[in-house]
């Protein structure tokens, strides 16, 4: 792999939803990748995520949910040959709900997965008077594997939002298509993803498929033991409605634009970085779940 390229990978919030009122959150299945450590052979490495959401149903104001989304993921990656890179996550929720009938936790392993990507090409062009250009396009997949507890009925017409929210997993196996540019000039970037999650059933309840597209600036500071990378992007993703029995759930997907900034900080084979996110425009629910913010934290080792 070349040595400054920088890969993305954004997978972001699988909308859940209850049967008993029209609140829609996200469940314990949460996660995304953001701005990858550079890694010749392999990597490994921990990363911290979190996210915060608020529900407020429009027709009755008293019932309520503040959701605290907190995951522990061991990641990582390794080179296959010249042209193959695979990809795991292995994360550990701790949620935290508070809602109009009190305080649930939900402690425990999540859902697992595994990804592919190829490498389709990779060229550089070179000039004399000027920085050359250099572009990289990756296309692959990837499954999430129902390793997270799913301990409800969710053909249950008591089940309710905290329920839902609370579990650690959906109980289905799932399916990611994805696509990855990035182009260099110099120390300069940018680097854009196009992903598609496809659900499938799990007691004939289908969370609804997902799109994602994003776009990442970067500037890389080399430093005499370290290179700086600050980054600033935009992501936009949506949502189809969940179905049950093949029918659409009411209240159920949606979309949100969001702004995102952080910097990843290389000293030698160690890599550090902070990503924060905000909302720009949403729509989950209805308009009745908002997200306030999310980011992550992580470490990670290449060899």
């Amino acid at each position: 792999m070349y040595k400054k390229y920088i890969t993305t990978i954004l997978f972001l919030c699988i909308t859940a939803s209850s049967f008993a009122c029209a609140i829609c959150g996200c469940g314990g299945s949460n996660f995304y990748l953001g701005l990858m450590p550079h890694f010749r052979t392999k990597f490994i490495g921990i990363r911290y995520q979190y996210m915060n959401y608020n529900t407020v149903l429009v027709n009755d104001p008293a019932q309520y949910s503040h959701n605290f989304y907190n995951t522990i993921q061991v990641w990582g990656g390794f080179n296959v040959a010249k042209r193959w890179q695979l990809l795991y996550i292995v994360p550990v929720h701790f949620n935290k709900q508070i809602d109009d009938d009190g305080i649930t936790h939900k402690n425990g392993l999540g859902d697992a997965s595994l990804m592919a990507n190829y490498l389709l090409f990779h060229k550089i062009k070179t000039y004399e008077h000027r920085a050359g250009i250099e572009q990289q396009l990756w296309i692959g997949g990837g499954i999430k594997l129902p390793t997270g507890k799913m301990d409800v009925n969710l053909k249950d017409p008591n089940i309710t939002v905290a329920d839902i929210n609370a579990q650690l997993g959906t109980g289905s196996i799932d399916f990611m298509l994805n696509t990855m540019y990035n182009i260099r000039m110099g120390n300069w970037g940018v680097n854009s993803t196009l992903t598609y999650k496809a659900n499938t059933a799990k007691n004939e309840y289908q969370f609804g498929n997902k799109f994602t597209g994003s776009a990442i600036g970067y500037y890389n500071i080399l430093l005499k033991k370290m290179n700086i990378m600050p980054n600033a992007g935009m992501m936009y993703e949506n949502t189809a409605a969940n179905t049950l029995s093949k029918m659409s759930v009411a209240a159920t997907g949606g979309y949100i634009t969001s702004a995102m900034a952080g910097v990843e900080v290389g000293i030698k084979k160690m890599n550090v970085g902070i990503t924060c996110m905000a909302p720009v425009s949403q729509y989950y629910a209805a308009g009745q779940t908002k997200l306030n913010w999310r980011g992550d934290v992580h470490v990670s080792f290449s060899f």
